[in-house]
């Protein structure tokens, strides 16, 4: 079989929740299924560490898909073109967007449909586009995966289809994350926080990650307190928005809040495994990768209870209302206090993040594409 997957989230040093998803999947699926021909379809130059096999063929196809209005052109004018042209039997996009104009198979990943709900969270032209070309890939899709029980309700009831053709496909969690040792907790604190205990979060700064509510949390926790503890932010600053500005700079403490930037891997692994506790409240996920990765770090977390946060955490976080900022303080108030309860929630952290492996991902993924490479 010829499969062709939509790969135009593979950015070298830019993987995001579904570039890392789309990566940790395909580099084992056409590592383990030598027997497919894999068509890789970028939008710009790509990396060579993205062709995992001699049995992925990458194609670039351009324009590069920065603008809703590219994102039209690309997947209803050049992908349909590319697929008769490479005779693809099946279309794979781990991004959720499809082409109405092409007659392929095609499997959908909709990790969320999180535009849905918070519209205005996004620019206009954008919202316009996931609003009304993601309830029809919905309906065209063959097959539809998504990573979390939430999530696959939620695509249920927005776009009335039927639960079977929705198959789930859980994110796994990096294996390179795990604790490390006193000494390397010091450095870590000693070249982040000032050597001070800190709380973390790991996003980027769009505005339903709540980072307005957990600044002004934090403002309360240390006002509270009188504690030395910083704040640690790491992501990007591209949402960084008015708002956003002006409750930073009229918070008491901003001086003990951090802005690190992005962080590969093991610098992630390092500042999870020395945070206080991660402190991850947005009000919506379809998953919330930090969550597990910050557990398997032996990380004590404090996280949403709404959408899909509850379901990825299981019993091994304090979950709050992120809509009260009350709750999110008296939740970072009680982990600094007890240590007991941070050693319980590290303990419970550790042995949860073991239900979600990317191994079970990729085989999950592959039985969704099996069932539709059945029916060709």
């Amino acid at each position: 079989m010829r499969i062709a997957v939509n790969t135009r989230l593979l950015l070298k040093d830019k993987l995001e929740g579904i570039g890392w998803y789309t990566y940790e999947t395909l580099s084992r699926i056409v590592k383990s299924h030598p027997e497919h021909e894999f068509y890789f379809l970028f939008d710009r130059p790509y990396s060579k560490e993205f062709i995992f096999e001699k049995n992925v063929h990458p194609v670039v196809i351009s324009p590069p898909t920065r603008h809703p209005i590219l994102w039209y052109i690309w997947f209803e004018w050049r992908i349909p073109k590319i697929l008769r042209k490479i005779n693809a039997d099946v279309f794979l996009s781990p991004d959720g967007f499809l082409s109405l104009k092409s007659n392929i198979p095609s499997i959908a990943v909709i990790h969320d449909i999180n535009f849905k709900h918070h519209p205005k969270n996004l620019k206009f032209i954008h919202r316009i586009f996931y609003n009304y070309f993601f309830k029809k890939y919905a309906k065209k899709a063959s097959r539809i995966v998504t990573v979390s029980e939430y999530s696959k309700q939620d695509i249920c009831n927005s776009y009335n289809i039927d639960a079977s053709k929705i198959d789930l496909s859980l994110n796994g969690v990096n294996s390179n994350f795990h604790p490390i040792g006193l000494q390397d907790q010091i450095a870590t604190r000693n070249k982040y926080s000032d050597s001070k205990d800190y709380f973390i979060f790991v996003g980027a700064l769009h505005p339903r990650k709540n980072i307005l509510r957990l600044l002004l949390a934090f403002d309360a926790f240390k006002a509270e307190t009188k504690s030395s503890n910083k704040l640690l932010i790491v992501g990007a600053k591209m949402w960084w928005n008015n708002d956003l500005k002006k409750c930073f700079e009229n918070l008491t403490y901003k001086e003990d809040i951090i802005f690190t930037g992005r962080k590969n891997t093991e610098e992630l692994n390092q500042l999870y495994s020395s945070a206080l506790a991660l402190c991850y409240v947005p009000y919506f996920e379809g998953f919330g990768m930090p969550i597990i990765e910050a557990m398997k770090c032996a990380c004590p977390v404090i996280t949403s209870n709404v959408s899909a946060m509850p379901e990825v955490a299981g019993d091994a976080a304090l979950l709050v209302n992120p809509f009260e900022i009350k709750e999110i303080t008296d939740a970072m108030t009680k982990l600094n206090a007890n240590s007991e309860l941070r050693a319980e929630l590290s303990s419970r952290g550790q042995i949860h993040s073991q239900h979600f492996n990317w191994n079970t991902t990729a085989i999950a993924l592959w039985e969704s594409i099996e069932k539709v490479m059945n029916r060709c």
